[in-house]
């Protein structure tokens, strides 16, 4: 019997409806399956254990992760009790302490779920977006100087690497190897950025003829963006640096039925830290607890940590049992359905196996 420790970090809002229904399709995936055992912890940090503590999570809340597997989450933030750069510090720290470099964000539209572009169905939304995630735009370097006054001034500094590059090209490259189509565009915007663009713009110049079975190519960012909505069957694994990875995959999201049903991968590919699953979707405190939240991104998510794991067989139950929901008129509301969160979680889960 294999046993993965799991830390379930539920968080905020949303998060904690999502993730229950998570941990059920898990848990029937589990029993389907077997052969392994998934010793699941819940985390109750967040907001509310901010108003106890202070803190949103442990102080040595990263050495406490370093003991599982994986990390599951359901999200972070509540604006009206506390900013979101504040909420938001334990995804972005463990993003980066761990060093999950490649976050996997697939935008698939699903049988059975409307698609809002005009003429386009399932065989045109199949595309994996994979963000770099380590650095880039988001390391916080930088500082805002003369606070309040009328010239006061901010400074946001933006870090690409070559090693970071590369490894994240490289990734992308050995997805698209497995994937049929066979296709890498890579997002710059050199055409502006002259520094940290063109070192992407380089790197992928050095690399891409060492994936011959490769069809690679590059598109600026707001082309990409237009294409997402315009053409978004030219894509199949697109690689995008932390910020334009974060903006083309709620694009992905939406295309592909809403962001209840994009999940996304925090992978730390050499395994010496824990990964993180998680919807791509936040909080949503104004529908927290209302029992209409749809589940289906969390649940993918589950599937995707699953698939890390090396557990395919247990993820393709999943996302089969997800697939025949879906394609069967199963729905919250945001999907036009009239599905409760947990009816949502019952019905995928009891077609598991």
């Amino acid at each position: 019997m294999r046993e993965f420790k799991i830390a379930v970090f539920p968080g905020d809002g949303i998060g904690v409806d999502v993730i229950d229904e998570a941990v059920r399709v898990l848990e029937a995936a589990q029993k389907c399956v077997g052969g392994f055992e998934l010793k699941m912890t819940r985390l109750s940090w967040g907001v509310a254990y901010h108003e106890k503590t202070g803190r949103i999570a442990p102080g040595d809340y990263l050495e406490q992760l370093k003991q599982y597997e994986a990390v599951l989450l359901g999200a972070l933030g509540w604006p009206a009790k506390l900013p979101d750069h504040l909420t938001i510090e334990p995804i972005i720290t463990m993003r980066q302490r761990f060093d999950q470099y490649a976050c996997v964000r697939p935008a698939r539209l699903h049988p059975g779920v409307a698609c809002p572009l005009a003429g386009k169905g399932p065989k045109d939304v199949d595309i994996v977006v994979i963000r770099e995630n380590s650095e880039g735009e988001y390391v916080g370097l930088g500082g805002r100087f003369r606070k309040g006054a009328a010239d006061e001034s901010a400074v946001e500094t933006s870090i690409h690497t070559r090693r970071g590059i590369e490894r994240i090209l490289r990734f992308g490259f050995d997805v698209a190897m497995k994937r049929p189509k066979k296709h890498l565009t890579m997002i710059t915007k050199s055409n502006a950025l002259k520094f940290g663009m063109v070192l992407w713009d380089e790197v992928f110049e050095e690399i891409k003829g060492q994936y011959p079975s490769v069809r690679a190519d590059k598109q600026h960012v707001d082309a990409a963006s237009m294409n997402f909505i315009r053409c978004p069957e030219f894509f199949d694994v697109v690689v995008a640096s932390n910020l334009f990875g974060d903006i083309l995959t709620d694009i992905g999201g939406v295309i592909s039925g809403g962001l209840g049903l994009a999940p996304s991968a925090n992978i730390n590919p050499e395994r010496k830290f824990p990964s993180m699953f998680e919807p791509v979707h936040g909080s949503a405190p104004d529908i927290a607890g209302k029992g209409i939240a749809n589940p289906t991104a969390a649940i993918l998510s589950a599937a995707m940590m699953l698939d890390f794991l090396e557990l395919r067989d247990a993820a393709e139950c999943i996302r089969a049992a997800v697939e025949r929901a879906l394609a069967e008129g199963c729905g919250t509301p945001d999907l036009d359905g009239s599905l409760r969160t947990s009816q949502m979680g019952e019905e995928i889960a009891r077609r598991v196996g």
